[in-house]
C-alpha cells in the first residue's frame, strides 16, 4: 500500500517544487515506511513525483523509482498472480523492471494486462514525454484527478485534500482502462487529451460491445480543456476474469429442499442441498478457489519478530499481522474461517467489530482496564477528544453486529480453539463521530457524497482504526490491533445476489433480470465502493484485501449459471449468497451461515444516529467541507 502522487505544471507561475501540505501529509498517512520526491523537468513542462511507502514485503524499496533513462514509476499494488515475484522480491520493482524492457504500447498493455491483484500506477516514459496512469479492473487501489480550472496544471493522486467551493474538484480516475497524456502536446495546445486504452473481455464477441461503453464511464465533469478519446490502433487491456455466464436453464427449475418437509431457512435446508453430489463438488471447488485467495493476501507480508519483553508476551501473545472487518456475517465468517487456515497458528487474528453507541449511552461510565501495553499506543493529536483519549466503554454497545459478532466468535473458538481470536469491540460516541468526520474522514469518502457514502465510509474507518477493548472472561483491555493488512468481505454480495435490489429484479424479469443486474453490480464496484474504501482504510497506514475479488474467484464464479450460486425462490437468510452459505456449512460454520444480509450502516447503527429521515442516495451535507 502506498499513497502515490504527480503533480503536473505547464506553466512556471503555477509550479510548486512542493506538494500543498494537506495533500502530503494525507499520502504520508497511507505510507508511514517511506516517503520521498523527485522533480523531473522538460522544457514545456514539470512533473512533481511523490511517492510514500507502507512497506509489507521484500526489500523496502523507496518511491518513485527511476531508472537509467530517466523513466519514473510510482506503484500502490499488489501482485499476487500473474506475474512473477518471489516472496523475497518487492512488486514495485519487479513491475518496475518489467516495464522498463517494454518496447511499444502493447507490451505495455500486456504486462498489465496478466498482473491479478489489485493497483493503481503512474508511470513517466521520459523518450515519449508521456504519462500513463490507471487503475486495476475493479479499481481497488484509489485513484483521483484534479485539472486546474485554467488549464495549467493537473494532479494525479491516491487521495484528495480539503478543498471548499465548486472548482477544481477531485474526481475519481474511471477503472475503464489505463490512461495515457502526452505531455508536450498537452504544453503546446494548452488541451489535455486523455487517451483511453480500455478494458476488454477475452471473449471476441464482447469486444465490440464493451468498447462503445467505455467512454460512457469517464466523468461528465471534466473541464472544456480536458477530453477522452479511445487511442486509434485500437489496443486493449484483456480482462483478467472470464465474462459472466447468462446461460439460462433449458426447462424450470426444481428446488429440492423446496418440496421437502424442511422448515425455510433452517440448517436442514442448507444441508439437504449439499447432498446432491453435484452441488457438493461445486462448493468444494468455490472452497478451494477461495481459501487460495485467501491464502495469498495472509501470507503475502513480512512477518516480523515479536520484539515484546517475555513479560508482555506472556499476557499478550503475539502481535496479530492479520484483522477482518467483522460483524459475524456469512462474509466475514467465511474469510475468518479460511484465514485459520493459513495464517501461522501462534499468531492472532484481530476481528474488528464496530458499534456506534445510542445518544442515551454515550455518557456512560468507563469501567477500570487493565492495559494491553502491547497493542495500546498514544492516539495523534487531531484524532484525541475526551471520547477517543480511552476507548468508549465495552459494555455499551449491543447493537445487531456486536451481537452477531459475538455469536460468531463462539463458532470460531468452537472451529479451532487454539487459535487466539482477537474479538476487537470498537465503540464510537456520535460526539467522536462527528469530530473525526470532520477532521480526517470527509475528505476521504469525497469524491463520494451521498448519505449512503457518508455512513459505509465512517463506519470502516473507524472499524480498521482498530482501537477498542478485548472483553475475555478474565480481564478488560483497551487495545489498538497492530494489523497491516485488513481483510473485508466486499465482492460477495455484488456476485451473490446480496442485496435486496437482487431479489427485487429476480422477482420482476427472472433469471434473466438477476444476471444482468450482477453484471451491473461488478461493472460499477469501482466507483461505487473500492476507491472509498480503500482511501478510507490506508489512511490508518493499512492496506484493504478483498479475496472475494480475487481474479481466479470471481472468475470462477462467472463461470457458473446464476443457479448454481444463488436460488432467489428461497427465503431471505438462504437463498441470496447460496454457495456462499453451503461453503460455511462445509466450513463447519452453520449458525452464521442462515444469517440474512445486514449493511453495516444498520449492523453497527450509525445509520440511527443523526438524521433518520435521509434516503440512502441524498447528497449528504455533512460530508461537504467548509471553507
Amino acid at each position: 500500500m502506498c499513497g502515490i502522487c504527480c503533480s503536473v505544471s505547464f506553466s512556471v507561475e503555477h509550479f510548486s517544487k512542493d506538494l500543498k501540505e494537506d495533500l502530503l501529509y494525507n499520502l504520508r498517512r497511507r505510507g508511514p515506511s517511506s516517503s520521498r520526491q523527485l522533480l523531473k523537468s522538460a522544457v514545456n513542462y514539470q512533473c512533481l513525483f511523490s511517492g510514500h511507502v507502507l512497506h509489507l514485503r521484500g526489500v523496502l524499496t523507496a518511491q518513485p523509482v527511476e531508472d537509467e533513462c530517466g523513466n519514473v514509476f510510482l506503484w500502490n499494488g499488489e501482485v499476487f498472480n500473474g506475474v512473477q515475484v518471489e516472496a523475497e522480491d518487492n512488486d514495485t520493482q519487479v513491475m518496475f523492471s518489467s516495464l522498463s524492457a517494454c518496447k511499444n504500447e502493447s507490451e505495455i498493455l500486456s504486462l498489465f494486462s496478466k498482473v491479478h491483484g489489485p493497483w493503481s500506477f503512474i508511470y513517466y516514459q521520459a523518450s515519449s514525454h508521456c504519462l500513463w496512469f490507471g487503475r486495476d479492473v475493479f479499481g481497488r487501489r484509489s485513484l483521483l484527478w484534479q485539472f486546474s480550472n485554467l488549464g495549467k496544471s493537473f494532479c494525479l493522486s491516491s487521495v484528495g485534500a480539503q478543498i471548499s467551493g465548486g472548482a477544481d474538484q477531485w474526481q475519481e480516475v474511471p477503472a475503464s482502462g489505463i490512461f495515457q497524456i502526452d505531455l508536450n502536446s498537452a504544453a503546446v495546445s494548452r488541451c489535455v487529451i486523455l487517451k483511453l486504452y480500455p478494458w476488454k473481455s477475452i471473449s471476441k464477441e464482447n469486444v465490440a460491445e464493451e468498447c462503445a461503453n467505455e467512454l460512457t464511464q469517464t466523468p461528465a465533469e471534466l473541464p472544456e480543456f480536458v477530453s477522452v478519446v479511445i487511442n486509434k490502433a485500437n489496443l486493449y487491456l484483456s480482462k483478467p476474469i472470464v465474462p459472466l455466464n447468462k446461460t439460462l436453464p433449458e426447462v424450470p427449475l426444481e428446488t429440492q429442499c423446496r418440496n421437502s418437509s424442511s422448515v425455510p431457512g433452517s440448517r436442514e435446508t442448507l444441508e439437504i442441498l449439499l447432498r446432491d453430489e453435484h452441488t457438493q463438488r461445486i462448493v468444494q471447488q468455490f472452497i478451494d478457489v477461495l481459501s487460495v485467495a485467501v491464502k495469498r493476501r495472509t501470507l503475502c507480508l513480512a512477518r516480523e519478530e515479536n520484539l515484546a519483553s517475555k513479560d508482555v508476551l506472556k499476557t499478550c501473545g503475539k502481535k496479530a499481522n492479520i484483522a477482518i472487518l467483522f460483524s459475524g456475517g456469512v462474509d466475514s465468517m467465511v474469510i475468518a474461517a479460511l484465514a485459520d487456515r493459513h495464517i501461522p497458528l501462534d499468531e492472532p487474528i484481530d476481528l474488528l467489530n464496530v458499534a456506534f453507541l445510542p445518544k442515551q449511552k454515550a455518557g456512560l461510565p468507563i469501567p477500570n482496564v487493565e492495559r494491553n501495553q502491547q497493542n495500546h499506543c498514544e492516539i495523534p493529536p487531531e484524532e484525541s477528544s475526551p471520547s477517543t483519549a480511552v476507548p468508549q466503554g465495552p459494555h455499551d454497545a449491543e447493537v445487531p453486529d456486536r451481537v452477531t459478532g459475538k455469536a460468531g466468535l463462539k463458532e470460531l473458538q468452537s472451529v479451532n480453539p487454539s487459535r487466539t481470536w482477537n474479538f476487537v469491540e470498537i465503540n464510537v460516541s456520535l460526539e467522536e463521530l462527528q469530530k473525526l468526520r470532520r477532521a480526517r474522514i470527509c475528505h476521504l469518502v469525497q469524491p463520494s457524497d451521498t448519505v449512503l457514502d457518508d455512513s459505509i465510509g465512517c463506519a470502516v474507518w473507524f472499524a480498521s482504526r482498530g482501537i477498542g477493548w478485548l472483553v475475555t472472561e478474565d480481564a478488560v483491555q483497551s487495545y489498538k490491533s497492530s494489523a497491516k493488512v485488513i481483510l473485508t468481505g466486499i465482492g460477495a454480495d455484488e456476485q451473490l445476489a446480496g442485496y435486496s435490489r437482487h431479489r427485487a429484479r429476480f422477482q420482476s424479469l427472472g433469471l434473466e433480470g438477476l444476471n444482468e443486474e450482477i453484471a451491473m453490480e461488478l461493472g460499477r464496484i469501482s466507483s461505487r465502493n473500492l476507491g472509498r474504501d480503500d482511501r478510507v482504510i490506508a489512511d490508518h497506514g493499512k492496506e484493504a484485501r478483498f479475496p472475494f475479488l480475487d481474479e481466479n474467484v470471481v472468475s470462477f464464479l462467472n463461470s457458473l449459471p446464476v443457479w448454481e450460486k444463488v436460488d432467489l425462490a428461497l427465503p431471505r437468510g438462504v437463498g441470496e449468497k447460496l454457495i456462499l452459505r453451503l461453503a460455511a456449512v462445509e466450513l463447519g460454520l452453520s449458525s452464521s451461515a442462515l444469517l440474512p444480509k445486514r449493511a453495516i450502516q444498520f449492523g453497527s447503527r450509525i445509520a440511527k444516529l443523526e438524521e433518520t429521515n435521509e434516503k440512502a442516495s441524498d447528497k449528504c451535507g455533512r460530508l461537504q467541507i467548509l471553507p
